[in-house]
């Protein structure tokens, strides 16, 4: 079988300095990414990267009230989709079909450029790009403060990127040009198409995130019941920043190759248990649930999950409270440690 290798790999030097000259920029949404970016692309200016006009369009909330505090014009989303060139829609997945429909899809420019932070939308048909205007994909593989910090230190941040739709024929440049003002090309874009993006943001955390947390809660709930203390396992699995040098050495030296830097034990014993793990129904509930991803009916139960008012959201936001009803062991424990690790007296 042969290996499905993505496209190109962009880096600083690969756009056109004057690839967003006279182009007018709106970030809509100025949540945790969109304010980030918004901050990136006017700063750019002092890097060489200048956006002739960056607008912030948003509904009349905290977040509105927050980007004029810090500088921007904000105006309503269809005045803001109206009015500009490269228009990055920086919403929520599930909130972005109804907006774009009623907002920002009528709205927009012949030869106008939309941008997604996600493929999400695009890849599972809940939204309909016009005909006439560049279809963009750039999707950072970080949240928005660390796009942020490494944007001031100049480390940049990773992300995928891709060309839906060329209309202009300027959508590459286009991406590039953002791309390169927001931050992205100083570490690198990786080309990757929306579908594959969706496919595979969804894929790893609904199988790696989902097993990670399975260990670590099962893990936890054993040891104590073996009793070992609940402070000692959290910081054993997690606190002590242990298993950040582990990924860290992931990235460094490779995934195999880091076992050998554990020593013979957790060698032996992490290849013992992976195996058994290998054997189990794990593996089958993995391609299950990439089965499900692809055929678009996760993106159904969630767009489903909103419509509902988000129960199901709201229980796991209770689980993860470190106080109230729902508040988990687990939780309390973290609470503590931290409190040690402060130099604070603990509470319980």
């Amino acid at each position: 079988m042969t290996p499905n290798h993505s496209g190109r790999f962009w880096r600083a030097g690969d756009q056109d300095p004057g690839a967003l000259a006279g182009e007018a920029v709106a970030v809509i949404g100025y949540g945790n990414l969109g304010r980030a970016l918004a901050l990136n692309l006017r700063d750019a200016a002092d890097r060489g990267s200048r956006v002739e006009r960056l607008i912030v369009g948003n509904i009349e909330d905290d977040y509105a009230r927050q980007a004029r505090q810090e500088g921007f014009t904000v105006v309503p989303i269809a005045e803001a989709a109206a009015g500009s060139d490269i228009v990055l829609s920086l919403l929520p997945d599930e909130v972005i079909p109804d907006v774009f429909a009623s907002t920002i899809a009528p709205n927009l420019s012949q030869g106008a450029a939309i941008l997604f932070a996600s493929g999400y939308s695009l890849a599972y048909g809940l939204v309909i790009a016009p005909e006439g205007v560049d279809v963009l994909l750039l999707a950072p593989r970080m949240g928005g403060e660390h796009i942020r910090t490494r944007f001031l230190s100049g480390e940049g941040f990773l992300a995928y990127g891709s060309v839906e739709q060329d209309a202009s024929g300027r959508a590459l440049d286009r991406l590039l040009g953002i791309a390169g003002a927001a931050g992205a090309l100083q570490a690198g874009v990786l080309e990757l198409d929306a579908r594959r993006e969706a496919d595979l943001d969804l894929f790893v955390e609904q199988t790696m995130g989902a097993a990670i947390g399975v260990a670590v809660m099962s893990a936890f709930a054993l040891g104590e019941e073996a009793g070992i203390p609940a402070e000692a396992m959290v910081l054993e699995m997690y606190m002590s920043g242990e298993m950040e040098t582990v990924f860290a050495a992931f990235r460094e030296h490779g995934f195999f190759r880091t076992s050998e830097l554990h020593g013979p034990t957790a060698m032996y014993g992490g290849f013992l248990r992976t195996m058994e793990l290998m054997l189990s129904e794990l593996p089958s509930r993995f391609r299950q649930t990439l089965a499900e991803i692809q055929s678009g009916e996760f993106a159904q139960r969630f767009q489903a999950e909103r419509e509902a008012g988000y129960p199901s959201l709201s229980q796991a936001q209770a689980m993860a409270a470190e106080e109230g009803p729902m508040a988990q062991p687990i939780a309390q424990a973290e609470a503590r440690v931290r409190s040690l690790l402060n130099g604070a007296k603990p509470r319980g």
